[in-house]
């Protein structure tokens, strides 16, 4: 599948670090490092912006290594990129960890994964069918 995009960073379009990889990395696109400090969260530019065609989205999802290693992840995950949205691609990062993290221009923040969607039409109903689980909810199931 061929998307538009514009890159108007100073690094590499976003890229498959592995043949069978579903997220293409994105990178910082800084003037200066830019610091997290414990529990906070700061919008972090990419200098990406990209066209997807109707019925597609983007979905930007953590990096497991930053999320491990150090406790980076993205507040709204996974966040979407809707179809009609031309602007810049920009990753809400939070550091969940006790130390400050440092982010500098270039490194890898998110991951990007394009993923075919559909759209709902609501039908209403009276009653819905049965099944086993029903209405039990969180944790119902227990953790054995």
């Amino acid at each position: 599948m061929k998307i538009n995009i514009i890159n108007k960073s100073k690094h590499q379009l976003p890229g498959y670090e592995t043949e069978a990889s579903a997220g293409m990395d994105l990178r910082a696109d800084l003037t200066a490092e830019i610091t997290l400090k414990p529990l906070e969260r700061k919008l972090i530019a990419t200098g990406i912006f990209i066209e997807l065609p109707i019925g597609y989205e983007a979905q930007i999802r953590p990096r497991s290594g930053l999320a491990y290693k150090f406790g980076i992840s993205i507040v709204n995950s996974p966040g979407t990129i809707d179809a009609d949205y031309r602007g810049e691609i920009k990753v809400l990062l939070v550091n969940l960890s006790n130390d400050i993290f440092a982010i500098n221009d270039g490194d890898r923040i998110a991951q990007m994964v394009i993923a075919k969607h559909e759209k709902a039409e609501w039908q209403q109903v009276e009653v819905l069918s049965d099944t086993q689980r029903g209405a039990g909810g969180y944790g119902h199931t227990g953790v054995k």
